[in-house]
């Protein structure tokens, strides 16, 4: 193996130890509590090899890229003729949260970092800020995307409209899903929750009249 890969492997283990350290210690002492001396102790290293992975606690609860975008905007690109705006939004959130091509984790360790940053968000600022500009800078990308595939139909405002209707609509559900839950949960049993959740809350949408032109003014 090349010396190159062998660096990115023990660079990959000594990223996952941090956020599993983090983890438990999150779980077993709650965010406050748990320092970023104590993470890297825990982890067996030094605090000066924490920040050369993580500039801060709060980005161990978001230590992937949110490749969850990129298979919205695909499943817009790859419409079929006949779908609405509407259907097409709701095709591309299923996609984004069905394919997570940057889970390299591992579901059990995703699952338990998905159900601390819900948690924490709701009492920590700089963990709550954090969520609500990736959410936001999401929502901007599917809107441009959804706006650039039906320009006789949706302008700025309109696509933006959409899609922070339905996607609020889907946050608002999985926080209340979050509340009180324990941080340890069966992966697999937690990911059916959301999808089900999800599924629920976009029932009437499915529904509801196919929207004719979403234009401002």
């Amino acid at each position: 193996m090349p010396p190159s890969a062998l660096r990115d492997r023990k660079r990959e283990r000594t990223r996952r130890a941090l956020l599993e350290a983090a983890v438990d210690l999150f779980e077993a002492r709650g965010y406050d509590a748990a320092t970023v001396s104590d993470i890297a102790a825990a982890a067996e290293v030094g605090t000066r090899t924490f920040f050369n992975y993580f500039e801060s606690k709060e980005e161990l609860l978001f230590p992937q890229p949110d490749e969850r975008v990129t298979a919205a905007v695909h499943a817009i690109a790859t419409r079929r003729p006949d779908e609405r705006p509407v259907e097409v939004l709701l095709r591309a959130l299923r996609a984004a949260g069905d394919n997570d091509p940057g889970n390299t984790l591992g579901d059990d360790l995703t699952a338990r970092i998905a159900v601390l940053r819900a948690q924490v968000s709701r009492t920590v600022p700089a963990v709550s800020g954090r969520a609500a500009h990736a959410q936001l800078a999401a929502q901007q990308e599917i809107a441009r995307q959804l706006r650039a595939a039906f320009p006789d139909e949706l302008d700025e405002v309109g696509a933006a409209a959409l899609v922070g209707a339905v996607v609020g609509a889907v946050s608002g559900a999985l926080t209340v899903l979050f509340q009180g839950r324990p941080p340890v949960e069966d992966a697999e049993r937690l990911h059916h929750r959301i999808q089900e959740t999800t599924t629920r809350v976009l029932a009437p949408f499915l529904t509801a009249d196919r929207p004719t032109v979403m234009q401002a003014g």
